[in-house]
């Protein structure tokens, strides 16, 4: 239950071994992974800001890589399903606690999206361990992981006085506050596709 990737890289194709390890698109969610610590050890220091923050919407605009790559080249995987989701959580928490840190975004905004993903995190980890359910994921939920990916950079931009604040406040807010609805608007959308979810495998056989 996340909203990285796209619906259609859930299909499977016939044939096509999901267990692989070493792919392509498994190697770019562990760069994009391995990032984080640069990025957030230059937006922490002062004077670094400008570099980390670009190297942090590098790390989230390359959140469409890995799953275009695994469709396209026929790489998909069940490590990729949970590696993919995983670095776009983990890159956008590490990014907007950092700069809650050095006060470049407001804790209020930010706590909607840490508390929103967490819960999110949560329930998708105990329909999985307990129910063996794993919600495939919307394109809604895609849509406002990008504005959130945007929004919340170029708020931060502005924030630090680099160059074309105004515009970049503007904008980033805008992005922002699309990107927050739909969040929570696939938010509640995930709920009925788990009690879908749920209420199905009860029905089937053992």
């Amino acid at each position: 239950m996340t909203d990285a990737g796209d619906p259609a890289g859930e299909r499977e194709t016939a044939g096509e071994p999901l267990d692989r390890v070493a792919t392509i698109p498994n190697a770019i969610s562990a760069a994009r992974i391995l990032l984080i610590p640069a990025y957030v050890a230059l937006i922490l220091h002062h004077g670094t800001e400008l570099g980390g923050l670009l190297l942090l919407g590098f790390t989230v605009a390359t959140d469409w890589v890995d799953g275009t790559v695994a469709r396209r080249t026929g790489q998909v995987s069940n490590l990729g399903k949970v590696l993919d989701p995983l670095a776009d959580r983990l890159a956008i928490a590490a990014g907007l606690i950092a700069l809650l840190v050095r006060g470049a975004f407001p804790l209020w905004a930010g706590l909607l999206v840490l508390v929103r993903d967490g819960v999110v995190l949560l329930a998708s980890a105990a329909l999985l361990l307990i129910g063996g359910v794993r919600i495939d994921v919307r394109r809604i939920g895609k849509l406002g992981t990008f504005g959130l990916m945007t929004g919340i950079p170029w708020v931060s931009w502005a924030n630090f006085g680099l160059i074309f604040a105004p515009a970049f406040r503007v904008a980033g807010w805008i992005c922002f506050t699309a990107g927050i609805v739909l969040y929570y608007a696939a938010a509640v959308l995930y709920v009925g596709d788990a009690r879908g979810a749920l209420a199905a495998r009860r029905r089937s056989p053992a």
